[in-house]
């Protein structure tokens, strides 16, 4: 399939990958909470907080928004006690899905190139839409809360993953200075991607295994453009590194993927498609907000240096003080070294 579609697709339009995965627009903040007296020892009431967060959302924004309980997750610290003065008492996220507001406030000459296909409506769009995510993070940045006579403190911030134009311009960065990279020859520039957090069962040959598929996986990802290598593999620790209260978490549920494509373009494209969205699953309730990050460790090329190192471990091994050449101090036909016997005819 061509990348073109990827490539001028609206910010807030749906991408269908697969027959049934479809990359939906959404908004992603990180929440922490801190009290505003350091030496504060209570708890904070998540169900409070979560009250005072949506109402907020609701009546203090220039486009009030409703959002569902499941995509407002609060977590409060379990001992408060514990923790140092600098630490948060609580963290959780916000995840925004309803963004259709966006299209009706705008311009009627950009609207229509947008529906039409125009690049200036699309253009105008990324803007407003990139405005629109400093306004919300602005809001809601400091903000001040009394929660049961406690004052506390809210910080919100983007995760650098969710901004294709943050990362673009960390890479550049990173190639500019850093002068390492994973293409050969000429200009460096990236083209892997990793993401982490999607369903296990997503990837998975239908009624064969709930395991991720090669197979399965580098179809879905051709969508964006030809592959070099792909990599799958369960990845238990994300629902661990995110949350400290995941010990009874079931393995197998995730998976992480990397992907590395033939061109670089197809890589910025690809980005450009994943970063701010989740994946959706026709049939399915869920909505998976996975991670995605561009390969900053050359992934497959220490792969391959790992491999060939226990290649050469095994050649040499092989070749040094366990050879299994015959000694030559003992017959190659007899397992001993006995004196021939001889017989009388």
């Amino acid at each position: 399939m061509s990348s073109k579609p990827f490539d001028s697709a609206s910010p807030l339009e749906p991408i269908p990958i697969d027959a049934s995965l479809t990359l939906v627009p959404r908004v992603r903040l990180t929440l922490t909470v801190h009290p505003a007296n350091p030496s504060h020892t209570s708890s904070v009431d998540d169900w409070q907080l979560k009250k005072a967060l949506l109402d907020f959302l609701r009546s203090s924004l220039a486009a009030p928004l409703s959002v569902p309980d499941g995509d407002l997750e609060l977590r409060r610290v379990k001992d408060v006690r514990k923790r140092r003065r600098d630490e948060p008492v609580g963290h959780g996220s916000l995840v925004i899905r309803d963004l259709g507001f966006l299209k009706g406030s705008r311009g009627s000459r950009a609207a229509a190139e947008e529906e039409e296909g125009g690049e200036e409506g699309v253009r105008v769009l990324e803007e407003k839409y990139a405005d629109w995510k400093r306004y919300l993070v602005e809001k809601m940045n400091g903000m001040d809360l009394v929660l049961g006579g406690v004052k506390f403190v809210l910080s919100a911030e983007m995760p650098v993953s969710d901004s294709f134009e943050g990362m673009r311009k960390e890479w550049e960065e990173f190639y500019a200075f850093g002068n390492r990279g994973n293409s050969r020859g000429g200009r460096q520039e990236p083209d892997t991607i990793v993401l982490r957090g999607l369903p296990s069962r997503w990837f998975a040959e239908p009624r064969v295994s709930s395991k991720p598929s090669m197979l399965v996986t580098h179809t879905i990802f051709s969508t964006f453009g030809s592959i070099r290598n792909i990599s799958v593999a369960d990845d238990d620790d994300f629902g661990r590194e995110r949350d400290e209260d995941t010990d009874g978490l079931v393995s197998g549920l995730h998976c992480k993927i990397v992907v590395q494509f033939e061109k670089h373009r197809d890589f910025h494209n690809a980005m450009k498609a994943l970063c701010g969205r989740s994946l959706e699953k026709q049939g399915s309730r869920l909505r998976a907000d996975y991670e995605v990050s561009w390969d900053k460790d050359g992934f497959f090329r220490n792969s391959r240096s790992e491999t060939q190192e226990k290649s050469s471990r095994m050649t040499s091994l092989a070749s040094g003080p366990y050879r299994s050449e015959v000694p030559k101090h003992i017959s190659r036909y007899s397992p001993e070294r006995t004196r021939p016997k001889r017989f009388r005819e």
